[in-house]
């Protein structure tokens, strides 16, 4: 796995801009100040359609009111698929499509789901690949600490 992750923890966050299911313009720099969970998934992957409930259900319920984003980020789909796979998961953090994997390369060259957590001033302070309870737990601890 490490030869396809193209980060390190302690690093600033690459540059990316992305645009959620709701006109929502996001960019490396704009979330600054924030924590922010960042995800990559697909719809079609089984530990991301079982990792997402568990982001909506213990990470966004509990934390949405601080300075958090949860961004997650579709690979390879685009805002119209998207769109019509949350109309039936309801999924309430914000989507956004990465269809040419122009925000995915500057992470990773292959593996889902990816998530990286990112603290107040844009650096990488956890990343993990997979779906793993122990994890996530972790994950959730680290996110209680920097809130």
């Amino acid at each position: 796995y490490a030869e396809s992750t193209l980060t390190k923890t302690g690093q600033k966050v690459p540059l990316f801009s992305a645009t959620t299911l709701d006109g929502i313009d996001f960019s490396s720099k704009s979330l600054k100040g924030k924590v922010v969970l960042l995800n990559f998934f697909a719809t079609w992957c089984g530990p991301c359609m079982a990792e997402l409930p568990e982001v909506e259900k213990e990470i966004w319920s509990e934390f949405q009111l601080e300075d958090f984003v949860v961004l997650t980020i579709g690979r390879e789909h685009s805002k119209k698929e998207l769109k019509e796979w949350n109309e039936k998961k309801k999924f309430t953090f914000y989507i956004a499509p990465d269809s040419d994997r122009s925000i995915y390369s500057k992470f990773a060259t292959k593996y889902i789901p990816r998530t990286y957590l990112i603290d107040k001033k844009g650096k990488i302070v956890f990343q993990s690949i997979g779906f793993k309870k122990e994890e996530f737990e972790e994950l959730k601890h680290k996110i209680r600490e920097l809130l």
